[in-house]
């Protein structure tokens, strides 16, 4: 009888994000009688939402798989994939997964939503630095400078935690984790979220619509983009609601690029209305050499790594895939199931 088939396609060219042998070997070994896992050896891509170029190797497995886990799915390899029932992304994103074959087919689609404890640190550790100036100390630093006036400034503005309001766009697993951590050590917290029924996860003190952020917005010191891609955040702010924030306020963007109006955010930034900015995702990227950010030393730039974590990201995925494989096996409800509908 013919084994079912699930080509796991991991082996990112990023080392951070490269499947090890273990991790691998883990798979193969939790197959279940009656199915078969080939691990792709060849190179994919994790940057983003995923590969949208297939391996050679990627192309010739996936034509009889009936499951794919992989970082996202290039069009050309669900269009060769006759035989898929269920994509697992190790990716958060789907944007580019949502292409006409797919959200027209019964095929289901799962995402991987384990990000939310890294990117929440990696947010509190970027706020925390322009929080402390440790920016500006980092110059002093470098040039070797003994000075405590730069600390006493408006510019410089070192504040606690206690006294800034953040609003978090997206109260979902990344939302939630960054506000738990920030009312923790005693932020308000307020967020944005499209299903205000599901309640407000612990950290939040409020929720609200995304169409009420622009009287949210000059109350906020601190603002976190924490919200999927989609035709409703896309260019979420511009240069007319950067323009709302008080003086002195700080933007993260650990979600999209394309949520920001980039050369607004430069302006804002250049012209000292805002106090800094934590990047770890661009309109662009690669972040372009020539890219103005670059040199603003106000500004936190990591190349989309906020969801790093060389030891528990491997833990979380494989767990949450043997959970799910299960599931779908026995015809249970999956974890992370996409709506096409929404795009998350």
């Amino acid at each position: 009888m013919t084994s079912r088939r699930v080509v796991v396609d991991l082996r990112s060219r990023t080392q951070a994000f490269r499947m090890p042998d273990a991790v691998a070997a883990k798979l193969v070994a939790a197959t279940p009688a009656g199915w078969h896992t080939h691990v792709v050896e060849a190179d994919t891509d994790s940057f983003g939402d995923g590969a949208q170029s297939p391996s050679e190797e990627s192309l010739r497995e996936i034509a009889d798989a009936e499951v794919y886990l992989g970082f996202g799915m290039p069009k050309s390899l669900f269009v060769a994939a006759k035989q898929i029932r269920w994509v697992h992304t190790g990716t958060a994103g789907v944007a580019s997964l949502l292409f006409p074959e797919l959200v027209a087919s019964d095929v289901i689609l799962t995402n991987s939503l384990i990000y939310g404890p890294t990117i929440a640190e990696h947010v509190l550790a970027g706020v925390m630095q322009l929080l402390r100036g440790l920016d500006v100390a980092g110059a002093l630093q470098r040039r070797g400078v003994w000075d405590a006036a730069p600390f006493a400034t408006d510019e410089t503005m070192l504040r606690e935690l206690c006294e800034c309001r953040v609003l978090v766009v997206g109260a979902g697993g990344i939302g939630a984790e960054v506000a738990s951590r920030f009312a923790a050590l005693g932020a308000t917290v307020v967020g944005s979220r499209r299903r205000l029924g599901a309640g407000a996860p612990t950290g939040f003190s409020r929720l609200f619509p995304l169409s009420e952020i622009d009287a949210e917005l000059p109350h906020a010191d601190i603002v976190v983009l924490a919200a999927p891609l989609t035709p409703e955040t896309r260019q979420l702010l511009t240069a007319a609601r950067l323009a709302l924030l008080p003086r002195g306020a700080i933007v993260c963007n650990v979600s999209r690029g394309a949520l920001v109006e980039e050369p607004a955010l430069i302006a804002a930034l250049r012209s000292g209305h805002l106090r800094g900015a934590v990047l770890d995702v661009f309109a662009q990227e690669p972040l372009e050499y020539e890219s103005p950010l670059w040199a603003l030393p106000q500004v936190v730039i990591t190349p989309h790594i906020s969801g790093v974590s060389t030891r528990k990201f491997w833990d979380r995925l494989s767990a949450l895939f043997l959970e799910n494989w299960a599931g779908y096996r026995e015809g249970r409800p999956m974890r992370n199931v996409v709506d096409r509908a929404t795009g998350y």
